[in-house]
């Protein structure tokens, strides 16, 4: 292959993915931007200067001396793993329940599911806050986590979509070999599902480690207790705005999830791939 049709293949490819390489420019600049700002010194940060005229690294080292990350970081993974370990535990059974079972009453119970889909939360913090008051669990995580064992309608229709998917002569052949429905569920259908109970772990794991809301609202008053989405938003307004240690901290919250997302952007696209194929 000479050089100049390896060049025309080359220009031909970026001519293809022209749109998706400015979006992924687009949405990576603010990144660099942030991490950049965060090897920065102070007088330097947020100047018309966008490039470091001198690499901090000990800028990282110094935000754990600022605030007590460490334990910020313990509440964040403490309230995205117990959540989305009962996403999972909660969500699946009636995943399947509504996707290969045939029951009195299961439409009307998937419409009631979609349409709490689309409920604003907002509507039902106030009773839901009052409860958790008159039973003295304010002020800790267990308002954040215990919803999740309980039931979440995103997650129910993510999974019950995927498990449409898998062949229905799979969960006959089982039910004939003498396998009750949750051997069934456990041994034929949740092995074939995995890409998309990945994908819906993911969702609810990236949307606990970045809520605000929720930890705002029943940990706000009690410091040992906050996750690093709610310690971050205070992080600037106790070191007087130091830009530098602010993108730093920012880049350290930052950095799990995205190490987390490139693991696992096999399954996690898989899973949304095949969500929904059939309806």
């Amino acid at each position: 292959m000479t050089a100049g049709v390896r060049w025309d293949r080359r220009l031909a490819w970026v001519a293809t993915h022209s749109l998706g390489l400015a979006l992924g420019v687009l949405f990576t600049l603010p990144v660099v931007f942030v991490v950049l700002t965060a090897v920065m010194d102070g007088d330097q940060a947020l100047t018309a200067s966008l490039w470091p005229r001198e690499w901090r690294f000990d800028n990282f080292a110094e935000v754990f001396t600022r605030a007590p990350l460490l334990g910020y970081l313990r509440n964040s993974l403490l309230y995205a793993l117990l959540a989305t370990a009962g996403v999972l535990l909660s969500a699946i059974p009636a995943a399947y329940a509504l996707a290969k079972l045939r029951w009195r009453g299961s439409t009307a119970f998937f419409l009631l599911t979609v349409a709490a889909m689309m409920l604003p939360p907002q509507v039902v913090v106030v009773p839901l806050y009052d409860l958790w008051v008159r039973l003295g669990l304010t002020g800790g995580l267990v308002p954040l986590i215990v919803p999740y064992f309980l039931f979440d309608a995103f997650s129910v229709f993510l999974l019950r979509q995927f498990f449409l998917t898998v062949p229905k002569d799979y969960v006959d052949a089982a039910r004939v070999d003498g396998c009750s429905e949750p051997q069934v569920l456990l041994r034929v259908v949740v092995p074939m599902a995995k890409p998309g109970i990945a994908a819906t772990a993911m969702f609810c794991f990236l949307f606990t480690w970045n809520d605000y809301f929720g930890p705002l609202l029943y940990t706000g008053e009690n410091r040992d207790n906050w996750p690093l989405s709610l310690a971050l938003a205070s992080f600037r307004g106790m070191h007087h705005v130091e830009w530098n240690l602010t993108m730093a901290a920012t880049t350290l919250v930052m950095l799990p999830v995205i190490v987390l997302f490139a693991v696992a952007q096999r399954t996690f696209v898989r899973g949304i791939t095949f969500t929904g194929v059939k309806g």
